[in-house]
């Protein structure tokens, strides 16, 4: 699980605005890019080219 501290920090990497933890806590989601970053083995994989669209 990602500690508050990192993802008070996180930002989306294509546009820079916040992101926020899904759910069931497996990925990273930026509602501005409608994309879902991925969290594997506790590291969010913050790759534009990776993203999933939501």
């Amino acid at each position: 699980m990602l500690k508050k501290e990192l993802l008070d920090i996180l930002a989306c990497p294509q546009c820079k605005g916040p992101v926020t933890l899904t759910e069931k806590e497996d990925g990273l989601v930026c509602e501005t890019c409608k994309l879902i970053y991925e969290i594997k083995d506790d590291i969010p994989i913050m790759l534009i080219d990776e993203a999933k669209p939501l």
